[in-house]
């Protein structure tokens, strides 16, 4: 077989194996594409039910199980009571799906979604869950204990800058003027005088920064002079500053505020908000060492609100807010035998 005969050859198999390559690119992309025409996403919030508006909590750690009889997927509800779950149908038909709501501490509820055809639009479901009233027991000769005078307390820590003085300093560049530069570095912009040039650093110093800083021609021909600021203009602790000059000798003056940078604290408080037997609040993302203030049958007590969120008289969740704000969103709900 010729050499021109092999060639054609190998064109031909590649040219198969591309064919192969791509029907089966396309079959796997039919096949995901229908796989997700057959999948039921199911979105929605599960929130505690209650007249008062003010008191539908969302319920965390609730278990969701959808079902159509065929295929089953399962979740559980976030902090904010979100959830979502995707069936997979097995056989593409208009049966409804089951969606069953469990929580130990509320009633269950089973809610109907009917998938209608696979052009029916999505919806959020939101399921109310009902409390289950806490059991009877013979009435404990213990008074309840008052919680009252809640505050929140946090730091937040910020970053700030202090004038503390200015620095100054003066400098020459040495030159002869109406002298050629016959292509000599340095020369002057034009390429025609021969040119001198100077630099000088200051420093500011640990935790100290430059800043409004400025540099002239003081003395001398200042107008054949020329200042390259670009080493000095983002200010910083170290800065710098270079000076050309094509005529007879001048003097240059650099001056410059410096600012000492340091962490500061900041000591806030707060009131929650309460409904019912649960006070809520938020705080900004840079806060920190959070603590809830509160008098206990009349006493004042401090209970630091450390990671675990443990509190003697309440039980606390925290979630993160909407992402575009990142603030922290804190629940607590009274233990049995406090009120507030």
């Amino acid at each position: 077989m010729t050499g021109k005969k092999i060639i054609w050859v190998i064109i031909a198999v590649l040219a198969v194996v591309a064919a192969v390559v791509l029907v089966l690119l396309l079959r796997a992309h039919r096949l995901r594409s229908i796989s997700e025409r057959q999948s039921i996403p199911i979105e929605g919030a599960v929130i505690q039910r209650d007249a008062d508006a003010n008191k539908e909590l969302p319920i965390a750690g609730v278990v969701i199980t959808a079902s159509d009889g065929v295929k089953s997927a399962t979740t559980q509800s976030d902090a904010s009571g979100y959830f979502k779950l995707v069936l997979r149908k097995g056989v593409l038909s208009e049966r409804p799906v089951t969606v069953s709501f469990r929580h130990p501490s509320y009633e269950p509820l089973d809610l109907t979604v009917q998938t209608g055809r696979l052009e029916t639009p999505k919806e959020l479901y939101i399921a109310a869950m009902v409390p289950i009233p806490p059991k009877t027991a013979t009435r404990s000769s213990r008074a309840e204990t008052v919680v009252s005078n809640i505050r929140v307390r946090y730091t937040t820590n910020s970053r700030t800058e202090t004038n503390v003085g200015s620095a100054v300093k003066t400098f020459q560049v040495v030159n002869k003027g109406d002298v050629p530069c016959n292509h000599q570095s340095p020369c002057s912009p034009d390429g025609k005088w021969k040119a001198s040039s100077a630099t000088v650093s200051l420093d500011a110093g640990a935790d100290n920064s430059f800043g409004n800083i400025r540099a002239s021609c003081i003395a001398g021909p200042c107008p054949f002079t020329r200042i390259d600021s670009r080493a000095f203009v983002q200010g910083g602790r170290n800065i710098t500053v270079s000076a050309l000059n094509w005529s007879d000798t001048t003097t240059f003056l650099m001056e410059a505020e410096v600012y000492h940078t340091a962490i500061s604290s900041d000591v806030r408080e707060l009131y929650p908000v309460i409904f019912g037997q649960t006070l809520n609040f938020t705080l900004p993302p840079t806060q920190e060492g959070v603590s809830l203030e509160a008098d206990i049958s009349g006493s004042p007590m401090v209970f630091p609100l450390g990671p675990d969120l443990s509190l003697s008289w309440a039980t606390c969740t925290v979630r993160t807010g909407a992402e575009e704000e990142k603030t922290t969103v804190y629940r607590c709900e009274l233990k049995p035998g406090y009120r507030f």
